[in-house]
């Protein structure tokens, strides 16, 4: 069969009765989730429970939008087991019907594709939405490699495979879209974009994102690299300063350090940042290495050029170095050292 519809909805307007109305009439299953939006909703969500061809799902508690789509998925993916995938429809009314049923005709036409319903945010658009997606479209080209147009879309065209393995992410949120999009890119599954309208009604009042709070949310998704290189560079610069300090020597405390902080740097970037798939771990150990040795040489000849040509203190020299090759290490891990397993 072709795919169904999923509305995540929590304290919804009322014009969620003719958007789901209006989506019967494309024919597909209709999954509406109400999570957890009150009694005062109660008589609302009977309503839509009454239309054709609809199936609605109750949290006792709000859990979020994530939680919401999981739970969906889950009623999708044993009911319907022919479909060809979801389409996620947000309930403030942001989203056409009609361009709903074009992502959805995407994804029947590229069953593996995440189908992403694209705005290009022209016109009235309030400032919150346009800065936030411009900075999360920008963060993701950067730490993933991966151009979008439009990062936080609710519209989205979801292969029933992909489905499958997002069921097994913890986030419960507005981050769990973003948990999505990294998924893909972990796994080598393509992504599709479609445009759509642009549709914000009385400035996006009635939408639940939270600016600041769902914002770190989804930023953390995405800045897991920073943490860890964080970590490792603190790891590396005590070792270097202690053995500098005690030594006197360049070469030593940079070896010395690098030592220190290379395996812990591994895991972290392994099973923690880049999540990578290989199953055995000689591959990517001899590829990190390599690039550690590389950078490591490259490191130790600014720092000591830095240090005898401009006589520029080796600590100060040390950080300086480290940080101006962050943003060139950063990309030889992500696709030269921790590939992904390509499943299509």
């Amino acid at each position: 069969m072709s795919f169904v519809c999923v509305i995540p909805a929590y304290r919804p307007p009322e014009a969620l009765i003719d958007l789901v109305r209006r989506l019967g009439e494309l024919g597909r299953p209709i999954v509406v989730v109400n999570d957890g939006s009150g009694d005062a909703f109660d008589a609302l969500f009977r309503d839509v429970a009454r239309l054709p061809n609809v199936i609605l799902c109750e949290h006792a508690i709000n859990l979020g939008k994530g939680a919401a789509l999981r739970t969906a998925m889950h009623v999708c993916l044993t009911r319907f087991r022919d479909a060809t995938g979801i389409v996620t429809i947000d309930a403030d009314g942001q989203h056409d019907t009609e361009d709903a049923r074009r992502v959805g005709d995407r994804l029947d036409e590229k069953p593996g594709t995440l189908v992403l319903g694209v705005r290009r945010f022209l016109g009235p658009v309030p400032l919150r939405s346009r800065i936030g997606n411009t900075l999360t479209r920008w963060l993701f080209r950067l730490l993933l490699g991966v151009s979008l147009t439009d990062t936080q879309t609710g519209l989205r065209g979801i292969p029933s495979a992909l489905a499958k393995r997002l069921l097994r992410l913890r986030s419960r949120r507005y981050d769990f879209e973003m948990e999505m999009l990294i998924v893909c890119r972990e796994v080598g599954v393509p992504i599709d974009q479609v445009e759509i309208r642009t549709i914000y009604l009385d400035g996006n009042a009635t939408s639940h994102f939270h600016p600041v709070f769902d914002s770190l949310f989804i930023y953390f998704a995405l800045l897991r690299f920073v943490g860890a290189s964080l970590c490792t560079a603190a790891i590396d610069n005590l070792v270097f300063i202690t053995v500098f300090t005690a030594m006197g020597s360049i070469l030593v405390a940079q070896v010395a350090g690098r030592g220190v902080a290379l395996i812990v740097n591994f895991l972290l970037l392994r099973n923690f940042v880049f999540r990578a798939r290989e199953e055995r771990l000689a591959p990517p150990m001899l590829r990190y290495l390599l690039s550690v040795a590389g950078f490591g040489v490259i490191a130790y000849g600014m720092i000591h050029f830095l240090a005898n040509q401009f006589g520029t203190p080796v600590v100060v020299a040390k950080i300086s170095v480290e940080t101006l090759l962050f943003v060139v290490n950063f990309v030889v891990q992500r696709d030269l050292v921790f590939q992904r397993n390509r499943e299509n």
